[in-house]
């Protein structure tokens, strides 16, 4: 599932070759894609608008429209968006499910193996900094994602901190990768309870998350799965992870080897070693049934 990382990567390729470029075609092959706005009236909200900036918020993609409406894209598990200097060729793209057509013949096409991506237009009307903060919390990479607030946030929380980490009401972008990632970065066992961490260990995982992130979009995000960036190219976070998907090899620090437990019904991969419980309290959390295990927030 594209996270942060993989999200800002296709965000800076876009921005250049779209910022100043006016629409004027969208196709849309798919009608779940733009449900419960039909796909002729999103394509009409479209037409003609001159493209003003590429963002990002979390996992969403936000293109700024000269009206002040914003289109807003959700990649979710296996959405991909290809920017080309041209129309693809026929059959080229695979699970095809829109295209948008820029005023110089480019095209940036959206295709979702799985089609649980989105996209919707978001009226000039609507707050952009209220409908998000009604939705997700401090953004990952922002200078708001401080030491004291992630102390703040995991306050009096019971549940296992990888849990805490992935809520995006918490904490926007950071998916299940880049947790097993920052959390063994930072010597925290997964099934800890958020509200255990000391202040010192929330400084060291702020800066853990930041770091793995940074990292991953140096390396143009991790393409383990179906993630390609906006040309089409895999990523190589893949080939730097230290424990995420390394079940059985040994620790890259100090040689035990990685398990893999599931936490949040999210596969987990961490060192048993590096990262020990030291409060003996994540077995508790590990029997803790609660009704939901999905981290809260928007999907």
């Amino acid at each position: 599932m594209p996270e942060l990382p993989e999200v800002e990567t296709i965000r800076r390729q876009l921005e250049p070759r779209l910022v100043g470029r006016r629409i004027t075609g969208v196709e849309v092959y798919d009608p779940l894609l733009t449900a419960p706005t039909a796909s002729e009236e999103f394509a009409d909200e479209l037409t003609g608008q001159l493209i003003t900036c590429v963002d990002r918020r979390g996992k969403y993609l936000l293109v700024g429209l000269e009206s002040g409406a914003t289109l807003a894209l959700h990649l979710r598990m296996t959405g991909r968006l290809h920017w080309r200097a041209g129309s693809p060729a026929p059959g080229e793209e695979r699970f095809l499910r829109a295209v948008l057509v820029c005023d110089d013949g480019s095209t940036v096409t959206f295709a979702d193996v799985r089609r649980f991506g989105r996209a919707w237009v978001m009226p000039a009307a609507v707050s952009q900094r209220e409908f998000w903060a009604q939705r997700l919390g401090v953004d990952a990479l922002s200078d708001a994602f401080t030491a004291r607030g992630l102390a703040e946030s995991l306050r009096g929380r019971r549940v296992a901190v990888k849990t805490a980490v992935l809520n995006q009401r918490l904490l926007a972008g950071v998916g299940n990768i880049y947790a097993d990632e920052a959390l063994f970065a930072a010597r925290v066992h997964p099934l800890r309870p958020a509200g255990s961490l000391t202040t010192d260990e929330c400084r060291v995982l702020r800066g853990a998350i930041r770091a793995r992130l940074e990292v991953a979009i140096a390396a143009g995000g991790a393409s383990i799965d179906t993630y390609r960036d906006a040309l089409g190219q895999r990523g190589r976070m893949q080939d730097l992870l230290q424990v995420h998907l390394h079940e059985g090899d040994p620790c890259p620090r100090c040689g035990a080897i990685i398990v893999k437990s599931v936490v949040g019904q999210r596969g987990t991969y961490w060192c048993p070693r590096c990262q020990p419980d030291t409060t003996g309290s994540a077995v508790a959390v590990a029997r803790r049934r609660p009704r939901s295990s999905r981290p809260a927030g928007v999907i």
